[in-house]
């Protein structure tokens, strides 16, 4: 400790002045530093202090038989010794290796009661565990095994234990990349270690998105298809029944899943789960997109199922109303408690950062905005919509309908309603992923919007084989944002096209806009510059448009070129837009600086594909 002491202080390179700071963090939280002082090396795997613990053991019932065995006795405190500095506390290791000696000693009977109070006394890693009240639920076992969790080259757990009840619903809790999320696919995919195959006992994981595979299937068809690939063979008229159960209206089965909102994305993957009639249902954060109704559905289908539940959920109101035990990564090991997380918080008391916002240590960080050019008050509008609604193709009525609001620097807006309202479908239209059916939408020409879906991961879907950082390159190494490339008002359509066959009146010629290439201040708004083709006996038959040099390039004021090129305008604001914001080096050192401010370090940046990120750290 020391010697990183002194690295942490003299090291020039951050990096690994970074990694030595994260050694002694380790070894003060192991180690049980306070104040810097390094506590005593312990004592507890020493030979002579096992042989006082087992002398004290054996003195009220075993004391005449103390002397004759002391060349046993020492040798039992070796071997415990040796399971102690190895930290093994299971009962079974212990039991094998010193019953034999004891029962020489003490006999038969009272053998393996003795193996286990020295176990207790002797081991602290033991002694910490039988802090952790046992598991005495009544009840069919579904699962009771011993198991090590690792992903790649980060240990997870090491040789833990888990037993699940029949019918007990467990919360799984732990810091931001513990391996909840990864738990709980090694056990869908049959990777743990002792845990009971799919066969034997009915598991169905149930995430918080759908495949982008699945988007352009039906409602029933999409479920017909996921109880098929799992060998259950029902009629459709079975499955229609049951999603109505749900909520589902029949026009919904019939309807793509992409229709759907986020909250019945969610409720048809826990219907299709439901369908299977599982034994041990995994929830990875399922209340996510759910609104207030649902959640009480999800709630009271799971207090009433007869199945098993293991549950990871940042909601505490859910966990609360639902769960009865909680499962807590601790040190690599799963502890469990009984009750809610109100009763872990009072054995337990750093376990309320896990899941209480004002708890936790983490602080994301947001860059400034920056100025807004041509917007001096924080009250002028920079998004406004007038009379706007939206239909999706297909459909019989307009998911919005005749919308009309603005928005300015100083708007703090939450939009809320219930599943299916149009929510997102709201804000895919304000960032141009759809394009109204009527009314119309207004950006200021200057405005930058950043947009978090509810389904963001189908972007990381397609880069898992790319760092964090080497995504980020791959995103905005143009200067542009290359995953809002393809959005909707983006798309040059048939009656753009048609726009763009505008005749301009130039310096006595007729000319065509090809390209707008910049833009500059022009009275109160902006005019841009353009490049031309040049008419030729325009409206005859032999009619010909030939490209004018650079040189010939004319500015265009802004209300004139809207009318025929607007989506060519907005992309040179996009640019433009993007250029006034504070521009960082798109360099590793400064990526890494940036996602420190969300919680990410260095190395998961720099160095981790994106494929093994926890869903956290998505």
């Amino acid at each position: 400790m020391p010697a990183l002491n002194k690295n942490n202080d003299t090291l020039a390179d951050p990096e690994a002045r970074e990694k030595t700071k994260q050694g002694l963090d380790t070894l003060i939280r192991v180690g049980a530093v306070v104040d810097g002082k390094i506590p005593e090396v312990s004592k507890a795997g020493d030979i002579e202090t096992v042989t006082a613990i087992l002398r004290d053991l054996l003195e009220p019932k075993f004391k005449a038989q103390i002397e004759p065995a002391a060349a046993t006795i020492e040798y039992i405190a070796a071997i415990a010794g040796q399971l102690i500095d190895e930290k093994v506390v299971d009962v079974a290791d212990w039991t094998e290796n010193i019953l034999a000696y004891l029962t020489v000693i003490v006999g038969e009977e009272e053998a393996r009661s003795m193996a286990d109070a020295l176990r207790k006394r002797a081991s602290p890693a033991a002694a910490a565990e039988a802090e952790v009240e046992p598991d005495e639920e009544e009840g069919e076992d579904l699962c009771n095994c011993t198991f090590n969790l690792a992903y790649g080259a980060k240990i997870l757990l090491n040789q833990t234990h888990l037993r699940l009840k029949r019918g007990q619903r467990y919360g799984l809790l732990g810091p931001n990349g513990s391996g909840k999320s990864t738990l709980m696919r090694a056990i869908n995919n049959e990777q743990v270690e002792g845990f009971p195959k799919k066969d034997e006992v009915k598991t169905v994981f149930v995430e918080h998105d759908l495949d982008a595979a699945d988007t352009e299937q039906t409602v029933i068809g999409w479920t017909e298809k996921k109880l098929r690939d799992v060998g259950i063979t029902t009629e459709l008229s079975a499955i229609q029944e049951q999603l109505v159960e749900f909520g589902f209206v029949r026009e919904q089965l019939e309807s793509p899943i992409t229709s759907l909102s986020g909250g019945w994305k969610m409720k048809l993957a826990l219907a299709r789960a439901v369908f299977e009639k599982p034994d041990i249902l995994l929830l990875d954060e399922p209340t996510n997109h759910l609104d207030v109704k649902n959640v009480a559905w999800l709630e009271q289908y799971l207090v009433n199922s007869p199945c098993t539940s293991i549950i990871v959920s940042h909601d505490s109101k859910f966990l609360n109303n639902v769960i009865q035990h909680v499962i807590l990564y601790d040190r690599f090991k799963l502890r469990r408690y009984r009750g809610d997380l109100t009763a872990l918080v009072k054995r337990v008391p750093s376990a309320r950062s896990y899941f209480e916002l004002g708890a936790s240590e983490m602080e994301f960080k947001f860059p400034e905005p920056g100025f807004l050019e041509g917007v001096k008050t924080k009250a002028k509008a920079i998004v406004r919509v007038n009379k706007m609604s939206f239909q999706y193709p297909g459909t019989s009525k307009p998911q919005i309908s005749d919308i009309t609001f603005q928005c300015s620097l100083g708007s703090r807006i939450a939009v809320i309603g219930p599943n299916g309202a149009g929510k997102s479908t709201l804000v895919n239209v304000l960032t141009g992923e759809l394009i109204p059916t009527t009314g119309e939408v207004y950006q200021h020409e200057n405005i930058r919007i950043a947009y978090i879906k509810q389904h963001a991961f189908a972007h990381i879907d397609n880069h898992l084989d790319k760092t964090p950082s080497e995504y980020i390159q791959w995103r905005f190494a143009t200067g542009e944002d290359r995953e809002t490339m393809d959005r909707a008002n983006k798309i040059v359509t048939d009656e753009d096209e048609k726009a763009m066959d505008k005749i301009y009146r130039i310096d006595g010629t007729q000319r065509r806009v090809i390209g707008i290439h910049s833009r500059r201040k022009f009275k109160n708004s902006y005019e841009y510059e353009c490049s031309f083709t040049l008419g030729e006996n325009v409206g005859m038959k032999n009619e010909k448009w030939t490209p004018m040099m650079t040189a010939d390039n004319a500015w265009i004021p802004r209300n004139e070129i809207l009318a025929s090129h607007a989506k060519m305008v907005a992309e040179v604001d996009q640019k433009e837009a993007l250029a006034s914001g504070q521009f960082r080096p798109l360099v590793r050192k400064e990526i890494e600086t940036h996602c420190s401010f969300f919680g990410l370090d260095a190395e998961l940046v720099s160095h981790s594909r994106m494929r093994g990120l926890s869903g956290d750290d998505e």
